[in-house]
């Protein structure tokens, strides 16, 4: 087969399309035909050098594709050759085949083509399982998710009116904006001309956002414990601006907040079938009924994976950058 590899670690010009070997299922495993990969910011960290794959996993980029299941591994039931599928990966997205664990796939929701369906699995399961499974949004609830616009924000927006909350979102510029009001946003916030904080507080009458969800690490830590409300949680999911930065205790115990930062790539194998049961049982049904639908910024050949890195580098897109495979066109 041909996979997207990294011989040298680099800008999106690492990225070289080239034969590899066939993947083969192990017990447990499925093989699935890739129509589709989706580009993440985990994707564009090993590239760099930065992220390496959990042992064991596949060397390749890409944490989900969509597709169709090739062959059964021993051990696997419920599954069928045929069956169309998209799935949550520890790797091995950026190729034509890749060896999956059974309960890290699901079926393609009613209602969304095969490649739509590569935009569905990471997202949902990091905003399920981080939003509503760790920080237990509940209606009525006023929710705040950075970066508004991206896959995770696209998702999270929808996720939390479909359960009743309010939604405030954070993004850059006019136009990414009013995409996230077109999806039920409630409070938008330019994050380059307005202060969060202070925005959250004028439309909470003061009380602040119950959840938060983060990508973007130390920069906001302090502002976002400034911006939580009593009881609040924080969960924070990705480092774009920094590792390290300082906790205020003393906020965190006036407002008896929590703090929870997870990723989701590392995680054994059974925490991540039950994200993934628990995103078939409570997500896909919304899917399905055109409540929550994929929001896909653009889709490009898998071969041209150096141009999509691009792409979420700039921070231009709205929603999903996809990767089509080759098997696509068939």
């Amino acid at each position: 087969m041909h996979a997207i590899t990294i011989p040298e670690p680099g800008g999106p010009e690492a990225l070289v399309w080239a034969e590899v070997p066939d993947p083969v299922p192990g017990d447990g495993e499925v093989l699935v035909e890739v129509v589709a990969s989706a580009v993440n910011r985990a994707d564009v960290l090993q590239r760099q050098g930065f992220y390496d794959p959990p042992p064991g996993s596949s060397p390749y980029p890409g944490l989900e594709c969509a597709g169709r299941v090739a062959a059964l591994g021993p051990g696997v039931t419920g599954w069928a050759v045929g069956d169309a599928v998209c799935a949550l990966l520890a790797g091995g997205g950026y190729a034509e085949k890749v060896a999956v664990p059974a309960g890290q796939l699901l079926p393609v929701p009613e209602g969304v083509d095969l490649v739509e369906a590569a935009a569905l699995p990471e997202v949902t399961a990091t905003v399920w399982s981080n939003v509503f499974m760790v920080s237990h949004l509940r209606p009525g609830e006023t929710f705040l998710v950075h970066g508004g616009s991206s896959g995770i924000g696209t998702m999270a927006i929808q996720l939390a009116k479909a359960v009743g909350a309010r939604v405030a979102v954070t993004a850059g510029s006019p136009e990414k904006l009013a995409r996230c009001a077109e999806l039920g946003a409630d409070i938008l916030v330019n994050y380059r001309e307005q202060d969060f904080v202070e925005e959250i507080r004028e439309n909470t009458a003061g009380a602040g956002a119950d959840v938060i969800l983060d990508l973007i690490g130390a920069k906001y830590l302090d502002r976002n414990v400034q911006a939580l409300a009593v009881n609040g949680r924080l969960a924070i999911i990705g480092l774009q601006g920094g590792a390290k930065g300082e906790l205020n205790l003393g906020a965190l115990l006036t407002k008896r907040a929590a703090v929870t930062a997870t990723s989701l790539r590392g995680r054994p194998l059974q925490e991540k079938a039950a994200i993934v049961a628990a995103v078939r049982d409570h997500v896909w049904p919304l899917i399905g009924g055109g409540v929550v639908k994929p929001v896909v910024d653009r889709a490009l050949p898998m071969a041209e994976a150096a141009e999509a890195h691009r792409v979420l580098e700039s921070s231009a897109h709205i929603g999903k950058v996809l990767l089509v495979a080759p098997s696509a066109g068939a």
